[in-house]
């Protein structure tokens, strides 16, 4: 599926509170399901989906300005579908608020380029062909574990790790070996966004159906 939808550009309508750039972004995933000819019940494997940055090894999850004609979860949503090309089901409540210097103003010691960043978990139901970033952005599905070894940024998987905690039980359940090898692992050495603070927080489990340009809740049956 083509799609005809254009990336914004430009900051004139970006938010601002307390002297920082407000950003919304999100964790999109899936589960695969694993086929095993020796079960009757397969299990899943839960996948992450990150994207590249031109001329670096490392990725990240979609994100970028919350601007003032959107709610939150809209901009969550609108960075989703223009640098990595997915829509779906966006969590109702964010993973957490994080503050953090961005990498071209990390050496500077007044609040310029200071941002508070949005994160929430996008169940994707749909990947475009084609999207706005597509020659920006190469779009990845991992596990967990690799998407933890191979993000840019240490606020980035404190989020993972917040998504990864929110989960339904029965997921838990499914990941278990993997979830304890995962909190296990050791933070890389270099993040190219310096954190100023973070507050991890997440919260209920029902979701609002993300469209283009607009998210509606929807009510999910246990």
């Amino acid at each position: 599926m083509m799609s005809s939808v254009q990336a914004r550009i430009g900051r004139e309508r970006q938010r601002y509170k307390d002297h920082l750039r407000l950003v919304a972004g999100c964790i999109p995933f899936k589960f695969e399901k694993i086929v095993d000819g020796h079960t009757r019940n397969p299990e899943s494997r839960l996948l992450v989906l990150m994207i590249s940055s031109p001329n670096r090894h490392d990725l990240v999850f979609p994100k970028g300005g919350w601007e003032n004609d959107e709610t939150v979860e809209q901009a969550a949503c609108r960075e989703a579908l223009e640098e990595a090309g997915v829509r779906g089901i966006l969590g109702e409540n964010h993973l957490g608020e994080w503050e953090f210097r961005s990498k071209s103003k990390q050496n500077n010691c007044s609040l310029e380029g200071g941002c508070r960043g949005y994160m929430f978990a996008l169940q994707v139901t749909e990947e475009l062909e084609s999207w706005p970033e597509q020659a920006l952005h190469d779009r990845k599905w991992l596990t967990p574990k690799d998407a933890f070894k191979l993000c840019r940024y240490d606020w980035m998987r404190e989020a993972l790790k917040n998504f990864l905690t929110s989960l339904p039980e029965d997921k838990m359940n499914e990941m278990r070996e993997e979830l304890v090898e995962f909190s296990m692992m050791p933070v890389p050495d270099a993040a190219k966004e310096r954190p100023i603070l973070s507050s991890g927080r997440f919260g209920k489990t029902s979701v609002m159906q993300c469209l283009e340009g607009s998210c509606n809740k929807v009510t999910v049956q246990a």
